[in-house]
């Protein structure tokens, strides 16, 4: 996202008569890429090192394989993750984050901060609590 673009909407210096298609177009583009429950979580079990199909099953609770299946591959066409198949026997096939998935990394540490005050804030504001995802360890 260009911040100068959103500094100069914010400051009213934008004469164009589309500002905001601007932003969201982009914003839009991504969030097509890293739809749906999850691809963030696997993208994240991935920076922890390569990983085989089970290992990431394992560490991403109630997925099933063929949704982790779904997503790995659209993940591999979005080059966000490479696929190795290894000659071996048996064949042995893991899975790692690309140079370009490593790119999200300032994107997924602004969601882990605003989660973490968002949850703070839902926490002190019982009345916003409206998913069972969305509350506090201490209240579930």
């Amino acid at each position: 996202m260009e911040t100068d673009l959103i500094t100069e909407i914010e400051q009213g210096k934008v004469v164009d008569k589309k500002p905001c298609e601007k932003i969201i177009k982009p914003v839009q583009d991504a969030l097509y890429v890293l739809s749906g429950k999850w691809k963030l979580p696997i993208i994240i079990a991935l920076k922890y090192g390569n990983k085989r199909f089970s290992e990431i099953a394992r560490e991403i609770p109630k997925i099933t394989d063929r949704m982790l299946s779904k997503e790995l591959r659209e993940l591999e066409l979005n080059q966000l993750v490479k696929r190795t198949v290894y000659d071996s026997v048996p064949v042995v096939v893991e899975y790692s984050i690309t140079d370009y998935g490593c790119t999200l990394d300032p994107a997924i540490e602004a969601l882990y901060k605003w989660g973490v005050e968002h949850r703070k804030m839902i926490g002190a504001n019982n009345s916003l609590r409206t998913h069972s995802s969305l509350q506090t360890p201490s209240s579930k």
